[in-house]
């Protein structure tokens, strides 16, 4: 009998994720909880997670990535959370892993990400990321920010397990401009009369980004996805400062 993954619950925030949320649901099909907090969806997002009948699906608000992380943590049935995102994945070796871990409360879990645009891995531009995505939800949780949220450390051991995540965050460049908007979005909403912002400064970010993600970290070698990847990276540092020196000055008004 294939064993259950029942001492751990997977929560997943999402809105309109419909070309991804079929594939993440499928992998996790050894998890006895999955909570899917749904924060708007107008796709068939709703319609398709209710077709798991491991996912239990709530429906609430979004006020930033971090308070509504916590709060759809609280429908867990499990003290510990495998935190995802609509748009990943996890492997067979990672949820072999966690169907045999016993979880150290003095600890966090540490999980290798690989990243893809479209079904084409990204080695350069983006490359792997070791992400803390297991955590007791009693112990500890995610940072209040409004974007860019991150699992609080406090005095636990990092631990890094066996598996990885794969992340589909982009299916066609129509998806690079939606994101981009609404990250920059975010960010200026969030940043707004705490950090100082300029026409100069937003350029500046701009070209930056893009050089370090195309020449520093050899996006080049990613051949025409680096290219993608660097030019919308370029445009989200722009519009994340161009709308924040927006936002100031109209709050000084």
């Amino acid at each position: 009998m294939t064993k259950r993954i029942s001492h751990i619950s997977c929560v997943i925030i999402v809105k309109n994720a419909q070309k991804t949320i079929t594939n993440t649901l499928a992998s996790l099909s050894l998890f006895d909880d999955v909570v899917l907090y749904d924060n708007g969806s107008t796709d068939q997002t709703i319609q398709i997670a209710k077709t798991f009948k491991n996912v239990n699906l709530i429906q609430g608000k979004f006020k930033g990535f971090g308070w509504t992380k916590n709060h759809a943590a609280k429908f867990a049935k499990n003290n510990w959370v495998l935190s995802l995102d609509a748009d990943e994945t996890i492997s067979m070796q990672l949820a072999d892993t966690l169907c045999l871990l016993k979880p150290d409360p003095d600890n966090i879990y540490i999980i290798k990400r690989i990243n893809f645009y479209k079904d084409f891995e990204i080695k350069h531009c983006w490359g792997n990321d070791m992400l803390m995505r297991l955590y007791n939800k009693n112990i500890t949780s995610f940072s209040d920010s409004f974007v860019h949220e991150h699992l609080l450390i406090k005095n636990l051991h990092a631990v890094t397990i066996d598996g990885t995540l794969k992340h589909f965050p982009y299916s066609d460049i129509t998806d690079f401009i939606i994101k981009l908007d609404i990250y920059s979005t975010l960010f200026a909403k969030d940043k707004a009369g705490k950090k100082s912002s300029s026409p100069a400064k937003a350029l500046f970010n701009g070209v930056y980004s893009f050089i370090k993600t195309y020449f520093f970290k050899q996006g080049f070698l990613d051949g025409y996805a680096g290219l993608v990847i660097a030019f919308s990276h370029m445009a989200t540092n722009f519009y994340k400062y161009i709308k924040l020196y927006e936002l100031n000055k109209e709050l000084k008004k």
